[in-house]
């Protein structure tokens, strides 16, 4: 028996989707039939995005979204049903890092992590998770899917991003006890931790002599793609992961288990 994922009628908010994961996230919901409400702080970038999805037959919408602000929280929510209807998927995305030795962090430098990281996504997810409460109203056929974007980071302390590793830790904490108190209104929580991923952010770091050390060092001397998280982006939004609740799913190549 083949099963076959269809987002049809879905609505899913991606945060963070200006670029990178978050961009690939909202290509990959729209070509598998979610309507996909484009959220950050970046609006030109996100009208780039939608017109590429719309060009090859998706549907998407563009909201403004600062998740260190809470007003800016609730506004970008409320009008990303307005625009596209109750929101079914989140994909809790954004994020920021800084790198330096932990002697050298300054309260700035650790707000600013900690902000977007743990904190932003917070209270987006709780946002968004006062909505699908409200509508779930007992009904167990109604399924909602939180998936909170961690880090390997999170699994295991990393050189000179030690604000980065405890943000993302918190968040796989986070989902843990979004599964817990939210399963029982049919919203499954769960997290992707990421290892290191190729984008255009990064790309460049990656060719230099130290990113090549740096890869050298990995369990099969590569970095992943967007486009390798695909299929476990897929499974965590699909009605068919229904079982699945709470999980931490290491996509890593073997990182976190070295």
């Amino acid at each position: 028996m083949g099963i076959e994922v269809n987002f049809e009628g879905k609505v899913a908010l991606i945060t963070g989707a200006s670029s990178g994961l978050g961009a690939r996230f909202a290509k990959v919901l729209a070509q598998a039939g979610a309507q996909v409400v484009l959220a950050s702080r970046r609006i030109d970038r996100l009208k780039e995005l939608r017109a590429e999805i719309e060009a090859e037959g998706g549907a998407a919408h563009v909201v403004a979204l600062d998740v260190t602000d809470y007003s800016s929280i609730k506004s970008a929510i409320a009008h990303a049903e307005t625009e596209a209807g109750p929101i079914d998927i989140l994909i809790n995305n954004s994020g920021v890092s800084t790198t330096q030795r932990l002697v050298d962090v300054t309260p700035d430098d650790y707000a600013y992590v900690m902000d977007t990281n743990q904190r932003g996504a917070f209270f987006v997810a709780q946002e968004a998770a006062k909505r699908m409460i409200a509508r779930h109203k007992g009904d167990v056929r109604k399924q909602h899917r939180i998936i909170n974007i961690a880090s390997v980071a999170g699994l295991r302390v990393l050189p000179q991003i030690g604000i980065y590793c405890m943000s993302k830790a918190a968040v796989i904490h986070m989902t843990k006890a979004m599964a817990v108190e939210w399963g029982k209104y049919g919203i499954n929580v769960n997290a992707i931790c990421p290892g290191y991923i190729s984008t255009e952010i990064n790309q460049e770091y990656f060719d230099t002599e130290q990113g090549q050390k740096l890869i050298d060092m990995l369990p099969r001397k590569r970095v992943g793609t967007p486009e390798d998280l695909d299929g476990l982006l897929l499974l965590l939004a699909a009605e068919e992961s229904r079982f699945i609740n709470g999980a931490i799913v290491a996509a890593d190549d073997g990182m976190s288990v070295q």
